[in-house]
Parts: structure tokens; C-alpha cells; sequence
């Protein structure tokens, strides 16, 4: 039987994240720019989880994971692996609850996303590549008697990114999609069960990079799959892999998953930029990056939620890659 979540869990668990986590606004967003690009009848509303703390989503399901440890297990300190985003989280969680955190990064990893993992009191250790990184991070808890937080795997994970689709339903309950971006599938899982929970008439569209569609052979084998390699600019979504929970969540709640270009999170960078003045991370671009290209038609004249996951990114870097976008 596929993993299910029910909405008394995923509200108890809102409770124990308490004033760790905000509640990130909500926006209908309206630009003639916008319309030229879907036409007047679909309504847009942004849910701005770059506003949260880390400026990314994953602070929900790290600090999920991390309350659910014994007192005894969380006073050893975590340990994870990560590009970036997922790191930052682990330790802000690490210091919100008062404990340590050991990060193994990939030495590409942004350097943006390495000084705010030091800002939250973590030095990251870094390696090769993200295989690498995996080991490493597996050595670190078997030595030092640390848990392992996952970036995207497990019910706890699912329970934390649930909190952020319960959230958006709350705050919009008419909507009839949303929009959700995957990487792992950790989001996506928790966003899909939530919304379809809350308000099942919704549907629930999930997006990955075109270079790096995992979920996408994962739903067409029926079993987790692998990449033999991460071709995108969103490296937020470049998991190298899907594993079983969160699959199997997104096979249960998801209606449909799209892909997009690079060029076309390109373009939908700009377009926030210019026309919601948000500038993003390209996996914080994917699910506009969707509406604006293979949903456009099938989502015309509907109300949709678009999930804005995230916005670590260095200045340098998103002028590069807005300047490479296609007007």
C-alpha cells in the first residue's frame, strides 16, 4: 500500500515547528506582461515561500525531521549532505533547537549558499561531488552517533513540506491547481497530499527540469529511478535520483507532471523580476516557467497557485542568467 499522510498529522506537526517557521504571504499577481504571456482569463497567485527562513521551503521538513528525534539523539547533532538549500536549513534547525550540525557539501556548491551555512553557525566540509557527499555524510553519523536529515526522504519530511500546501489552501481555498517544483520530490509530495486533502477538487501539477526529470521516468517505470547525470541551471532540482516515499506520495497525489527548458526558467526568472519584483533561484522560477509553457493551454482561464520554493542566489549569477533570457 502507497504512504499516506492525514491532516491531523500534518497540523500537529505545524504546531511543533510554532514561531520557527512564518507563515509567507500569498499575492494575486496581475501584470500586462503576465496576460500577454497567458492571456486575461487565468488567475495567478503566487505563494512567496522565498520569505521563509533560509529563504527556501526546506526549513519545514529539516526541522520536522530534527523534532522528532529523542532529546538524547538530537543533543549528539545532525549531519546531512547537500548543494546548498538543504544545508542552510539543517543549521538554522540545528541552532533553533539548540543543537549541532555537520554539513557535507560539494565543492561547486554556490559560495552564497556556503556563507549562509556559516552564518547559522555550521562549517560546511567539502567534497568532490554529491555521491561523494552521500558517503561522507553516512561515515559522519555512524562515527559521531549523529542523525542523518535527508533532503527530501521520509514521512517526517512529507509532514513538514505538507505544512506549506495546508497553508496556501488555507489561505486561498478556491483555487484549481497548483503548481509544485521537484527536485527529490520531498516538496512536491507534502504539497500534493496536503492540497488534495484539504480541497480535493484541486489539482495538483508537479514540474521538473527537463534535465533532470527523475520523477517523470520514475512515473513512467512505476519504481524510483535515476539520471546518469544533472543537466539544468536549477541545481536546486538536480536530485540525481526519486526514492520510495516520496515517489510513491507523488504517484498518489500528483494528476500530472510537466517539464520545462532552461530557457524557459530563464524567461520566467525575468518575468518575476520585472513584473512580481521577485528575483529567484531558477527552481524558485520552475512552476511560473510551467504555467507560461506545456500548461498554458491546459490551465487557461482557471485559478492557479504557484509555489515560488526558493531565492539563494547570488547577484552575479541571476544577472547571468537573466541576461540569457528570451524576451
Amino acid at each position: 500500500m502507497s504512504p499516506a499522510l492525514r491532516l491531523e498529522e500534518i497540523r500537529a506537526v505545524r504546531r511543533q515547528l510554532g514561531e520557527r517557521i512564518d507563515v509567507t504571504p500569498v499575492r494575486e499577481w496581475a501584470h500586462p506582461d503576465l496576460d500577454a504571456g497567458l492571456g486575461s482569463t487565468t488567475r495567478v497567485v503566487l505563494k512567496e515561500e522565498l520569505f521563509q527562513r533560509t529563504g527556501t521551503f526546506k526549513p519545514r521538513g529539516a526541522l520536522s525531521v530534527m523534532l522528532d528525534l529523542t532529546p538524547e539523539t538530537r543533543a549528539r547533532g545532525v549531519v546531512a549532505m547537500s548543494g546548498g538549500n538543504h544545508a542552510i536549513a539543517v543549521a538554522y534547525a540545528a541552532r533553533a533547537l539548540g543543537t549541532t550540525a555537520r554539513l557535507v557539501m560539494p565543492r561547486a556548491a554556490s559560495p552564497l549558499r556556503m556563507r549562509l551555512c556559516r552564518a547559522y553557525g555550521a562549517e560546511p566540509e567539502l567534497v568532490d561531488d554529491i555521491h561523494a557527499a552521500f558517503s561522507r555524510a553516512q561515515e559522519i553519523a555512524a562515527e559521531d552517533g549523529r542523525a542523518l536529515v535527508h533532503a527530501f526522504e521520509g514521512p517526517r519530511t512529507a509532514l513538514g513540506t505538507a505544512t506549506l500546501g495546508l497553508e496556501l489552501v488555507e489561505q486561498c481555498p478556491d483555487l484549481d491547481a497548483v503548481i509544485v517544483p521537484i527536485g527529490g520530490g520531498g516538496l512536491c509530495a507534502g504539497v500534493a497530499a496536503a492540497v488534495k486533502l484539504a480541497s480535493p477538487r484541486t489539482q495538483v501539477f508537479g514540474v521538473e527540469p527537463v534535465g533532470a526529470d527523475t520523477m517523470r521516468r520514475s512515473f513512467a517505470a512505476g519504481s524510483p529511478q535515476g539520471i546518469d547525470a544533472v543537466r539544468t541551471i536549477a541545481d536546486s532540482l538536480g536530485a540525481p535520483y526519486a526514492l520510495p516515499y516520496s515517489f510513491e506520495l507523488c504517484r498518489r497525489y500528483v494528476d500530472e507532471l510537466a517539464a520545462v527548458s532552461d530557457d524557459e526558467l530563464r524567461t520566467a526568472m525575468s518575468l518575476l523580476f520585472h513584473a512580481a519584483k521577485l528575483a529567484v533561484e531558477p527552481a524558485g522560477a520552475a512552476a511560473t516557467a510551467a504555467l507560461l509553457g506545456p500548461l498554458r493551454d491546459r490551465l487557461r482561464g482557471r485559478r492557479v497557485g504557484l509555489i515560488v520554493c526558493g531565492s539563494n542566489i547570488d547577484s552575479a549569477r541571476f544577472g547571468e542568467l537573466v541576461a540569457g533570457a528570451r524576451d
